[in-house]
């Protein structure tokens, strides 16, 4: 018989430090839902709850909009720390 795997709960990080409103210009917020190649992490990886999630999807958009954020990385081009220099 296949033992059970023990997973570690995951928990919102907006909730735990009391974020009521994410903005587009704090890049260092929205970084933690983006992969190395600037895609919006899901839910279910991130452990942000549905609340969040959506704040967190219309800041990463706006601020894609406004260039403060790319919308897609080359293949060649794929950055260990994209905010690195910001």
């Amino acid at each position: 018989m296949a033992e059970k795997r023990k997973y570690s709960k995951k928990y919102c990080k907006y909730t735990e430090a009391k974020v009521e409103f994410i903005d587009y210009k704090d890049t260092t917020l929205l970084k933690y839902c983006l992969s190395e190649r600037f895609k919006i992490m899901p839910r279910r990886l991130t452990g942000t709850s549905k609340k969040y999630q959506e704040m967190v999807e219309k800041a990463i958009k706006r601020a894609r909009h406004v260039a403060l954020i790319p919308y897609i990385v080359d293949r060649d081009n794929v950055v260990t720390n994209p905010f690195e220099g910001m």
